[in-house]
């Protein structure tokens, strides 16, 4: 399962955001620092509005939505990488995460406490930065010592390392991320092995307050987010977290409602969650039946078998075909027998690309 870690300074608005997404009031949103010490962790379904027409055509009451773990990770403040404040802690828990969601502040309010004493995204965006490219240029030395001995040895793959290695260090003395270095693919393949923090995909929530959501472009702490944002190649999304957890509360029709009168078109939650499911290349392929309708979680780029293996290992070692038809094609047709008389179901082999919103049965003899 993708694990997404919450990250942030204290007071940003971390645990309420967690709080949203998880649609419950588990995390402790406290106005002082470390509210958050262990992580709290929620698993989240990803939206998916085919799941419902899709069980309504098959007759099932039963969804299974594919899924994203988020972990609320206690706030960082300046010096965690020498282990202030809860930072080693920090540390060690984002190094469990697949991407991370780094709250920035950009809301004014005198009446919650700024650990820096005012607000300005760019300098907390730095701050954290900074942190965990000090922790990552540590590991980088470290791995870049054990190179050198290895070459020395006669291991190829190691020179590979430290060509690397030599490309990434430079970035993380002057503290900018091992992300926004160009590397090419085989050399990220490399790096993945540094397991290095500033190499996590990384999505930046703009935490603004409700009067900002119809005209975020107005607001200038937005702004700044989203110039870190492009030049680091991340992704940006701005959300109030204070209204998306009180939105927790009502029908999905009133939330659809309240936020038509902010002048704002669906749920930030909602947005963030997809980004965190496609940020690393995931997609899912569909299974559809009387017992259940359910989403699952590949990379893009799988093929049949390894799809079928999601499912179940012996599909996999079983595989004979698999029976595709589109979502929106089994939608048109009403049922699997009209796609298949009207020639929109296919039969494919195991080293079929499966596409997003395939509806597939696996045909298996183990």
């Amino acid at each position: 399962m993708l694990r997404a870690g919450i990250v942030g300074l204290p007071n940003v608005g971390k645990s309420t955001l967690f709080n949203a997404l998880t649609a419950q009031t588990a995390a402790l949103a406290a106005n002082y620092p470390f509210a958050t010490i262990e992580p709290n962790v929620g698993v989240v379904a990803v939206p998916d509005e085919r799941l419902e027409p899709l069980a309504t055509l098959v007759k099932t009451t039963v969804i299974v939505p594919a899924t994203v773990e988020f972990l609320d990770i206690a706030g960082l403040v300046r010096g965690a990488s020498k282990g202030e404040g809860l930072g080693n802690q920090f540390l060690a828990n984002i190094r469990e995460t697949d991407t991370v969601v780094q709250v920035v502040r950009c809301f004014e309010d005198e009446g919650i406490i700024h650990v820096e004493g005012s607000v300005d995204p760019a300098r907390d965006i730095e701050t954290i930065q900074i942190e965990l490219a000090l922790a990552d240029l540590a590991t980088a030395e470290r791995r870049r010592d054990k190179a050198q001995k290895n070459i020395k040895g006669g291991d190829k793959n190691a020179r590979a390392e430290l060509a690397v290695l030599e490309k990434l260090l430079p970035a993380l003395e002057q503290g900018k991320s091992a992300r926004t270095v160009s590397l090419t693919d085989d050399e990220r393949a490399v790096a993945r092995d540094f397991f290095l923090l500033t190499m996590k995909p990384t999505i930046y929530a703009a935490n603004v307050d409700e009067n900002t959501l119809a005209d975020p472009a107005a607001n200038a702490h937005v702004q700044a987010v989203q110039v870190i944002a492009e030049k680091e190649a991340a992704e940006c999304l701005v959300i109030c977290a204070h209204l998306e957890a009180e939105l927790v509360s009502l029908s999905p029709e009133e939330r659809n409602d309240y936020l038509q009168s902010l002048g704002v078109s669906g749920s930030g939650v909602d947005r963030l969650i997809k980004s965190a499911y496609h940020l690393l290349g995931l997609m899912s392929f569909l299974t559809a039946g009387e017992k259940e309708v359910r989403a699952w979680t590949i990379p893009q780029g799988t093929r049949a078998q390894q799809a079928a293996g999601t499912i179940h290992s012996d599909i996999e070692r079983g595989f004979i075909r698999a029976e595709v038809v589109s979502y929106e094609d089994l939608l048109k047709t009403g049922s699997t027998v009209a796609a298949r008389e009207q020639g929109l179901a296919r039969l494919e082999g195991k080293d079929y690309l499966m596409q997003e919103g395939d509806v597939v049965l696996f045909r298996f003899n183990v």
